[in-house]
């Protein structure tokens, strides 16, 4: 996913789907390290120190306590230092409020999280080419 040195920040509460995601990462052998937080404040908290890496991509859950996803795109995209970094929703909701808000608010992609192991995977492959291949503003 780009520079292999800046980070993947995965914002996700739930430790099983956290887990998953690790482990497509190592087997799909991407370099980049992987911060994980458990919700939208962490996340902003994590984004806004002066010592943290500048994530390559967030991968975003929507339903997370304290706050959820869609809080953290809307304090997210208002921020100008922190709004051109690319958001992919990885979410089980398939709701369409939540699909149309997440574009609203300018995310790059929206997936459901598969349920078996090998799709997820998949999933994953396909954000990672994706960003290899874009081209990103500096």
């Amino acid at each position: 996913m780009k520079n292999p040195t800046s980070p993947i920040l995965l914002v996700e509460d739930d430790q099983v789907d956290a887990m998953t995601v690790k482990r497509a990462l190592v087997e799909l052998k991407l370099s980049n390290p992987l911060v994980h937080v458990e919700n939208g404040e962490e996340a902003l908290q994590y984004l806004r120190h002066p010592d943290h890496f500048r994530p390559c991509i967030i991968l975003l859950d929507l339903n997370m306590p304290v706050m959820g996803g869609i809080e953290f795109l809307q304090a997210d995209k208002r921020d100008d230092n922190l709004k051109r970094i690319p958001v992919v929703v990885l979410t089980t909701s398939d709701e369409q409020q939540d699909k149309v808000e997440s574009f609203s608010l300018g995310v790059a992609g929206y997936m459901k999280k598969p349920v078996d192991y090998k799709r997820f995977v998949e999933t994953i492959r396909s954000i990672d080419a994706y960003w290899t291949l874009s081209e990103l503003p500096e």
